[in-house]
C-alpha cells in the first residue's frame, strides 16, 4: 500500500498534492513515446506477472511505469496531441470545435479523451468517469493486480480532480452560471452523492484501492456557499455622513444578506434539487457570518449609539425586516437559524441601554424643568395660546418621556413596557421637583410684573400633564394606582396657584361677610349684592386660565362664599327666641342662597353639592318640631359627613326658643350613623366654631 500511495502522489495535479510531490519534468521524446500507451487500453487489466519470463517481466513493468508517467506528463502541460494505433484509426475532427459526449453504451472514452473534455468544461465527462470508476471496481472485485489497480485508480483520481474544481466553480457562483451549466453541475453533484451512499453500503473495496469514496463534494458546496457568502458580506459599503462604522457595516451586511437570499429563492430553488435545500444551506451561511459579527461587535464596550444599533438589530430588524420579510419567511420556517446574540448578551445589552436612556432622560427632563423656572425667576412673560397663559414644560417633558418609549419599542415591545415604568418614576419624582419649585416661585416672586400670568401658565401646565397622562392609564401604559401618585403633586400645584390667585379677592370679600352679624342680618340682601358684585369685577382677570380651570376656580368662589356666609350664622350674636324671627331669618338665608347658587352656577361653577348646604341649615332654623329638625340633622348628615355636634350647636343658638333637652336630643342624631355618605367633600371641615 505505501509503494501504491508514493506512486499515486507522483500522478496526481498540482491541484492535490504539495509542491514536493510533483513528478519530475519529462523529455519531449518521451511525452510523445507514452502518448501511444495513455489510451484506454490502460484500463485495462495488465497480464499476470508469471505469464512471461523475469527478465521479460522486469522490462514490461519498466516500460509501462515510464508510459503511464508520460501520460500523466500530458495532464500538467495542457497537450492536446495524442497518437492512436494504426489499428484504431479515428475520425479526423476540428481541433477548435467540442467533440460529442461519448455515449455509454459504446466504448469508454480515453483518458486523454476524458481529460481533454474535463479541461475544455464539458461536464459530460462526468458520467463516463463514473463508468470508469465503476470499472475498476470490477477489476479489484476481480482479482487484478495491485499495480494494475493503482495505475488505473491514479489515471481516475487525477480526472476527478480536474472535474471538482469545473463542478464546484460553476456552482460557487450559481447565479452566474447559464441555467444549462448549472444543471449540469448540479447533476454531476447529485449523482456523485448518489456514488457515496451506494460506496458506503457496498463497504470497504479492494485493499489495494487508496480509499476514494465518500467524496463529499455537497459538503464541498456547502463550504463554497460559505466562502462565497463571505464574500459578498464582506464587500465595503459606500460611506454615509453621519452613520458610524458599525452602523454602516449592519446596513451593508443586512442589505446583501436580503437581497441575496431573494434571489436564492426566486432564480436557484427552481434548479436545485429539493436533497440539497439550496435556501436553507445560504441561509445558514449568511446568517453565522451576520451573527458572528454581532457577537464580535458585542464583547466590545460599546458606546450609546452602538448599543442601541445591535439590540435594534438583534432585536427587531435582523428578524423582522429579514428572516420575517415577506419574501423569505416562508422559505426559512422550520431552518431554526436563532438570534444574532445570546439570549444573556441581549440581557446585558438591553440593562446598559436601559440605564443609558433612563439617564440621560433624567437629564433632559431636569434642563427642561430648571430653564422653566428660570424664565419665571427672570419675570419672563408666559406665552398666550387661544387666549390662554401658555408653557411648553408639560409638552416637552411627555414629548421626552414619548421619545424614550418609542425608541425602546423600535426594540421590542417589551423593552418598551420595562422603559416606561421607569421613566413613569422618574416623572413622578420631576413632578415633585416642579411642585417644589412652584411653591418657592410663590413665594418669592410676588412683586414680578408677570407673577400672576405664569402662575395661571403652570395650573394650564396641569391640564397638558394630566390629559397625557390619563391617555397612557387608558392605553394600559399606567396603573389607576401609579396615575393617582403622579396627579398628586399635580393637585397640590393647583390648589396652591388658585390659593394665590385667590387670596386677595378672599381678602376683600372678608369686610363684606362681617356686615351680615354687624347689622343682625337686617340688611342681608344689599350686603349679598355687594359681594357678588365685587366677584363679579374680580373675574375677568382669570380668563387666561383654561376653561375647565376657570370652573375649578369658579367652584373654589362658591365654596368660599357658602363656608364664609355658614361661618356668620355660627357666631352665636344672633339669638331669635320667638319662630316668626326664626321663620324671617330662614327666608332671608333662602333667598341669599338662591343668589349665590344663581350667580356661581351661571358663571360655571360645577359645585351641586353645595346647593343644598345653606337651604337646608334655613329649614333647620324655620322648623320648631324637634322631632322635623332631627330629621332634617340627619339628612343633612348624610349630605355633608364633617357637619359636626358644634356645627350643629352653634346653628341651634339662633333658635332661642328650644329647651336645652331638646337641643340635646337633636345633637345626639349625629351620634347615629346611617351609613350613607352622598359627598366626601369638606365643607365644615374647613369652618372653626369656638
Amino acid at each position: 500500500m505505501l509503494k501504491m500511495m508514493t506512486f499515486f502522489q507522483g500522478l496526481v495535479p498540482e491541484t492535490l498534492g504539495t509542491p514536493g510531490d510533483r513528478a519530475k519534468p519529462q523529455s519531449s521524446s518521451e511525452s510523445e513515446a507514452s502518448m501511444s500507451e495513455a489510451s484506454s487500453e490502460d484500463l485495462t487489466p495488465a497480464p499476470e506477472a508469471g505469464a512471461a519470463p523475469d527478465g521479460e517481466a522486469e522490462g514490461a513493468a519498466k516500460k509501462k511505469s515510464k508510459g503511464l508517467a508520460n501520460m500523466f506528463s500530458v495532464f500538467t502541460k495542457g497537450r492536446k496531441k495524442k497518437k492512436r494505433e494504426e489499428s484504431q484509426p479515428s475520425p479526423a475532427e476540428p481541433e477548435n470545435e467540442p467533440k460529442p459526449e461519448p455515449a455509454l453504451d459504446g466504448p469508454l472514452p480515453t483518458v486523454e479523451e476524458l481529460k481533454e473534455a474535463l479541461e475544455s468544461g464539458r461536464l459530460e465527462a462526468a458520467r463516463p468517469l463514473l463508468a470508469l470508476e465503476r470499472e475498476l471496481e470490477a477489476a479489484a472485485a476481480a482479482g487484478a493486480s495491485e499495480t494494475e489497480l493503482v495505475l488505473r485508480q491514479s489515471k481516475v483520481e487525477a480526472l476527478y480532480a480536474l472535474l471538482r474544481p469545473q463542478v464546484l466553480g460553476v456552482l460557487r457562483r450559481p447565479l452566474e452560471a447559464a441555467p444549462g451549466r448549472l444543471r449540469q453541475a448540479l447533476a454531476v453533484l447529485q449523482e456523485q452523492e448518489r456514488e457515496d451512499r451506494r460506496a458506503a453500503a457496498a463497504g470497504p473495496g479492494a485493499a489495494a484501492l487508496a480509499p476514494a469514496r465518500p467524496r463529499r463534494w455537497l459538503q464541498l458546496w456547502r463550504g463554497a456557499v460559505a466562502e462565497a457568502a463571505a464574500e459578498r458580506m464582506a464587500r465595503p459599503a459606500a460611506g454615509a455622513a453621519g452613520r458610524s462604522e458599525a452602523e454602516s457595516a449592519f446596513l451593508r451586511m443586512g442589505r446583501t444578506m436580503k437581497e441575496d437570499l431573494g434571489a436564492v429563492v426566486e432564480r436557484l430553488k427552481p434548479l436545485f434539487p429539493a436533497e440539497f435545500d439550496v435556501v436553507a444551506t445560504y441561509a445558514r451561511s449568511y446568517h453565522q457570518l451576520f451573527a458572528a459579527h454581532a457577537g464580535a461587535l458585542a464583547q466590545f464596550e460599546l458606546c450609546e449609539r452602538d448599543t442601541y444599533l445591535l439590540l435594534l438589530w438583534a432585536q427587531n430588524l435582523y428578524p423582522n425586516e429579514i428572516l420575517n420579510s415577506p419574501k423569505l419567511a416562508g422559505e426559512l420556517q422550520g431552518v431554526g437559524l436563532g438570534g444574532l446574540l445570546s439570549t444573556q448578551q441581549i440581557r446585558l445589552l438591553e440593562n446598559t441601554f436601559l440605564s443609558n436612556e433612563v439617564a440621560n432622560l433624567r437629564e433632559l427632563m431636569t434642563r427642561a424643568l430648571n430653564l422653566e423656572s428660570q424664565r419665571w425667576a427672570q419675570d419672563v412673560a408666559p406665552q398666550r395660546l387661544d387666549g390662554h397663559c401658555h408653557s411648553e414644560l408639560a409638552i416637552d417633558i411627555m414629548q421626552i418621556i414619548s421619545q424614550g418609549q418609542t425608541k425602546a419599542g423600535s426594540i421590542t415591545p417589551a423593552l418598551a413596557t420595562q422603559i416606561s415604568h421607569m421613566l413613569l418614576v422618574e416623572l413622578l419624582g420631576l413632578l415633585r421637583s416642579y411642585q417644589c419649585a412652584f411653591d418657592e416661585f410663590l413665594e418669592r416672586g410676588r412683586q414680578l410684573r408677570h407673577y400672576r400670568a405664569n402662575v395661571m401658565a403652570n395650573i394650564n401646565n396641569c391640564l397638558s400633564f394630566r390629559t397625557s397622562m390619563e391617555s397612557m392609564e387608558q392605553n394600559q401604559q399606567i396603573s389607576q394606582n401609579l396615575l393617582g401618585h403622579l396627579l398628586t403633586p399635580l393637585t397640590e400645584l393647583k390648589a396652591r396657584g388658585f390659593h394665590t390667585l385667590l387670596q386677595s379677592l378672599f381678602m376683600d370679600l372678608k369686610p363684606l361677610f362681617k356686615r351680615f352679624t354687624q347689622t343682625r342680618w337686617a340688611a342681608a340682601a344689599e350686603t349679598l349684592d355687594e359681594i357678588l358684585a365685587l366677584v363679579s369685577q374680580r373675574l375677568p382677570e382669570f380668563l387666561e386660565l383654561h376653561t375647565c380651570f376657570r370652573e375649578e376656580l369658579m367652584e373654589a368662589v362658591h365654596l368660599n362664599l357658602v363656608k364664609e356666609y355658614i361661618i356668620r350664622l355660627s357666631k352665636r350674636r344672633l339669638v331669635l327666641k320667638t319662630a316668626e324671627q326664626q321663620q324671617q331669618l330662614a327666608r332671608h338665608i333662602l333667598a341669599n342662597a338662591n343668589a349665590i347658587q344663581h350667580f356661581c352656577t351661571h358663571n360655571g361653577s360645577p359645585a351641586t353639592w353645595l346647593h343644598p348646604a345653606l337651604p337646608s341649615l334655613a329649614e333647620i332654623i324655620r322648623l320648631q318640631d324637634p322631632s322635623a329638625i332631627k330629621i332634617e340633622v340627619a339628612t343633612y348628615a348624610t349630605c355633608y359627613p364633617d357637619f359636626s355636634k358644634d356645627h350643629l350647636s352653634a346653628i341651634l343658638a339662633i333658635k332661642g326658643n328650644l329647651s336645652s333637652s331638646d337641643v340635646r336630643s337633636i345633637r345626639n342624631i349625629l351620634d347615629i350613623s346611617t351609613g350613607v355618605q352622598e359627598s366626601s367633600r369638606s365643607l365644615f371641615s374647613l369652618i372653626n366654631v369656638g
